[in-house]
């Protein structure tokens, strides 16, 4: 519509006002319109007050605190511009006709957005705990008119009126659930000002994520060794199970102030951390670990100690390590530093930094060996460290009946293992050659044995030291030498049979004559008694 036909509107529009308003039995009436308006904070708008007195002398107009103007004019009415409105605002139309005074009151009501909505970005929460979430709100008018809602994503959680304080906070108490960890959250204002014949307007916070989180009463595991020597890397490893969210947690592993280079591996709800310390000369002594887990803004702390030390080995020392038979060798064991030592087979005495020991060798002496052991306290446990040395001594060859027995007697084809070994230091060489033919002796498994190894053998053991010599005989039983056998012991037998008769027979008679020569001698020894005379009395 243009300009000059709004303006005639207007214009008809007050004169049927007028026309509606004429005096009657009620006397002079004021009028105002609009009679409740509301315009945007800053706006302007244009209010008309009539009166119906028709009296050249009459006073009538507009009562505001606001900054008016006026724009158009007739006999009874007067139409006033009221620009740059801030805040709400009474209006009051008044006549004066003949000294009668009739008024109207008005309302003026302004509407305004908020300046911001914000959402106070929500820390940490602990989890199973009640916590705020506190809405802000700057602005925005009428307040009756304006109120606050909690979005979970695009979901409404709760809505409540906006106070009038300036600015305003309007808070939800919500219970942290692991669920709502990560869930992005938002304060939403509604202005509702349909019932004015407006619209509904929003305006809307920025997104804020809320982070839930769990900790364990409990400590991190600090597993550590308790002592680490100079010159070595041992593992560490700090954990701790119970963790929400574990991804989200950190780890700070240091030996004292320097902070260790670490991995860490994490579980739906457990995280470890690995680390490897060395142990420096420059380090000895006792010094702390430290593990730290962080989660949300809260910290959980385990120390331990670790002592670093310097253990060398001993000195195990023989004096001569290669020696002949019969020779006394010198054995001498030597700790370093507080370790003590121990010489196995030395004499029985208190410990010490030094053990010794000395004995007269032989052959059976070779390839012995000597065990130093040193011991050191550290950290409340004794750690050991041994050192190992062998004897070697000379001796020449020697071929036992133990280990190359002189005699072997086996049935043909039976399955048979054949030993003969010769000692000595150096280790001799061995040959063992069958007399006659030279065969050489069938040393090992003989599977099967035949009647073709029997024989005697002369074996013979040489090395630099000397030599030894062992016969060894072999003999095959097969099945002409078994009748031989049984012809020899079936002679034998007969032979002993007879020899056993005749000297059964021989000692009979023996017996014999010899009770017939008692026989007669007592025969003699009666006949000379009878032939002797009496002796008289």
């Amino acid at each position: 519509m243009a300009p000059g036909a709004a303006h005639s509107a207007r214009l008809a529009l007050l004169a049927l006002l007028g026309a509606l308003l004429l005096p009657g039995s009620g006397g002079a009436k004021t009028s105002m319109w609009p009679l409740n308006a509301i315009i945007p904070r800053g706006g302007s708008v244009r209010v008309n007050c009539s009166t119906t007195c028709d009296k050249q002398n009459m006073i009538f107009g507009l009562e505001t605190s606001l900054d008016k103007i006026e724009v158009e004019y007739g006999d009874n009415w007067r139409i006033f511009e009221l620009s740059n409105v801030q805040n709400d605002s009474t209006l009051i139309c008044f006549s004066n006709c003949e000294g009668v005074q009739t008024q109207t009151e008005g309302s003026l009501t302004v509407y305004s957005f908020p300046n911001y909505v914000k959402l106070e970005p929500p820390s940490w929460q602990p989890e199973g705990k009640n916590f705020s979430l506190t809405c802000k709100v700057s602005g925005g008018a009428p307040r009756a008119h304006l109120t606050m809602l909690l979005f979970r994503g695009e979901e409404e959680q709760e809505e409540w009126p906006v106070p009038v304080e300036e600015p305003a906070k309007v808070t939800f108490w919500r219970l942290a659930r692991r669920e709502d960890h990560g869930s992005i959250f938002s304060c939403r204002m509604k202005l509702d000002l349909r019932s004015q014949g407006l619209e509904l307007f929003w305006n809307s916070s920025a997104p804020s994520k809320l982070q839930i989180y769990a900790l364990p009463a409990t400590l991190p595991h600090l597993a550590t060794p308790e002592a680490v020597e100079v010159g070595t890397r041992r593992l560490v490893n700090c954990s701790l199970d119970g963790l929400f969210p574990a991804s989200e947690a950190t780890v700070h592993l240091a030996r004292g102030d320097q902070r260790l280079k670490h991995t860490v591996t994490h579980g739906s709800s457990s995280l470890m951390a690995t680390a490897s310390i060395e142990g420096t000369v420059k380090e000895e002594g006792t010094r702390y670990l430290v593990c730290e887990i962080t989660l949300a803004d809260q910290k959980a702390v385990t120390t331990k100690n670790v002592t670093f030390y310097s253990f060398p080995p001993p000195s195990l020392t023989l004096r001569e390590p290669v020696v002949s038979e019969g020779t006394t060798v010198s054995v001498e064991c030597q700790a370093h530093g507080e370790a003590v030592v121990t010489l196995r087979e030395a004499p029985a005495g208190p410990p010490g930094q030094r053990a010794q020991l000395q004995l007269n060798v032989s052959a059976e002496d070779d390839g012995r060996s000597f065990s130093c052991s040193a011991a050191l306290q550290v950290a409340g446990q004794v750690l050991y460290k041994n050192q190992t040395q062998v004897l070697s001594v000379l001796y020449g060859p020697r071929l036992d009946e133990k280990d190359c027995p002189g005699n072997w007697v086996w049935p043909e084809g039976s399955h048979q293992t054949l030993k003969c070994q010769a000692w000595g230091n150096p280790a001799p060489k061995l040959n063992c050659r069958r007399e006659g033919d030279g065969a050489l002796l069938p040393i090992g498994d003989l599977k099967p044995v035949k009647r073709e190894i029997a024989g005697t053998y002369q074996c013979q053991a040489n090395s630099s030291r000397g030599t030894a010599t062992q016969v060894v005989v072999v003999n095959v039983i097969y099945h002409q030498n078994s009748m031989a056998i049984i012809i020899s012991v079936a002679a034998v037998v007969i032979l002993g049979t007879v020899a056993v008769a005749i000297y059964v027979y021989n000692y009979r008679r023996k017996m014999q004559k010899y009770e017939l020569q008692k026989a007669q001698k007592a025969q003699e020894e009666m006949a000379m008694k009878l032939n002797t005379p009496a002796t008289p009395p």
